[in-house]
């Protein structure tokens, strides 16, 4: 599983004193027009990327590689893929100069990340955005990466895609998602399923309904403490009626609560259509020995009185069974079925 950022965030002024002077783009004031890439074929080239931490050893890139290549692609290194510079791919220069010259590169039909971790935010701004607007690919990836696809997807209408990266698990399930979105351009219905379990009643694979009703608007979000981390940026998506998604891992619970206020205070949760909350992995209280709010509490205190329809439990985070959820796609959640219907396809036929 990619990188807990638990400590990256707590050593994260120290580590941006020491970035270079950037001027970050004027913020847009509407969202572009919606773009597509094309649906990706057998044969095509997938780009392997690193836009955040390095993968310290050999095997897991091997597998990442094997993996696309028994979906039928061919497999393309990204010049800094095996880089190292601190817990980074690279110089922030070189990880974006991978991104760019994947985009660039007509021989790539697609792009996708290989873990994350943490340092997708800061190559936002070294990112060519009107390189990728002329260039529009699949891009995939997840946890840091939602720093990425949200930018990516805020700055050039390209639809992006939280979804598995290449040192994700394969299994099944998240094969058939990945395939139904971006290969056969499928308009789908993303709904947990379950597991053979011995149990007369299940455990996994459960939704909560916290407000029932459906609504529609454009997908954005991702992880949550990434998601938090840009707001305010010219990257933050536009969530004036979005469908917000957000999953988290190796949080205290009093951070969850701390990141929500963020986007509360930023006026992000008021504008919404409509919440999906996927897996929320390890995030428990700390042990300073007094009581904490719940998971469920919290969920309650920020999405409740939103007055939209908001349902958890949805397959996606950092858990082996990985939905693919299209950023910047207008989609359809029935809070009480638990379900996500992509409202065309996510690619061009």
């Amino acid at each position: 599983m990619p990188i807990s950022r638990r400590r990256f965030f707590a050593t994260s002024g120290l580590a941006a004193a020491s970035l270079p002077a950037l001027a970050a783009p004027p913020a847009s004031t509407a969202s572009p027009q919606r773009l597509r890439a094309r649906r990706l074929q057998s044969g095509d080239t997938i780009a392997l990327v690193s836009p955040a931490n390095a993968t310290f050893e050999r095997e897991p890139t091997e597998i990442a590689i094997e993996s696309l290549q028994a979906l039928g692609f061919k497999v393309r290194q990204a010049p800094h893929l095996r880089s190292r510079r601190g817990q980074f791919a690279g110089t922030d220069a070189e990880r974006a100069g991978d991104i760019n010259a994947m985009f660039a590169d007509p021989g790539v039909q697609g792009i996708l990340a290989l873990t994350g971790g943490s340092g997708c935010n800061r190559i936002l701004p070294l990112i060519d955005y009107d390189l990728i607007h002329r260039n529009p690919k699949f891009l995939g990836g997840f946890s840091d990466l939602t720093a990425l696809i949200n930018a990516v997807q805020r700055r050039t209408g390209l639809v992006t895609f939280h979804c598995p990266m290449g040192g994700s698990e394969w299994n099944e399930f998240s094969v058939r998602w990945l395939r139904g979105a971006v290969i056969e351009a499928q308009a789908q219905t993303l709904v947990n399923g379950s597991e053979p379990e011995d149990e007369l009643v299940p455990r996994k694979g459960r939704i909560q309904t916290i407000r029932g009703g459906r609504a529609r608007g454009r997908l954005v979000g991702g992880n949550l403490a990434v998601l938090s981390s840009i707001a305010g940026s010219p990257y933050w998506p536009d969530f004036d009626g979005a469908i917000l998604c957000l999953e988290e891992i190796n949080e205290y619970l009093y951070r969850v609560d701390r990141m929500l206020s963020t986007m509360k205070l930023a006026g992000a949760l008021d504008r919404l259509a409509g919440v999906v909350l996927g897996a929320f992995t390890n995030c428990a209280p700390n042990s300073d020995g007094y009581g904490a709010l719940t998971l469920d509490e919290i969920f309650d205190d920020y999405f409740k009185g939103l007055g939209i329809p908001v349902y958890a439990g949805a397959s996606f985070g950092h858990i082996k069974r990985k939905f693919t959820l299209p950023i910047g796609l207008d989609v359809e959640i029935d809070a009480d079925a638990g379900t996500l219907r992509y409202l065309e396809p996510a690619v061009l036929a």
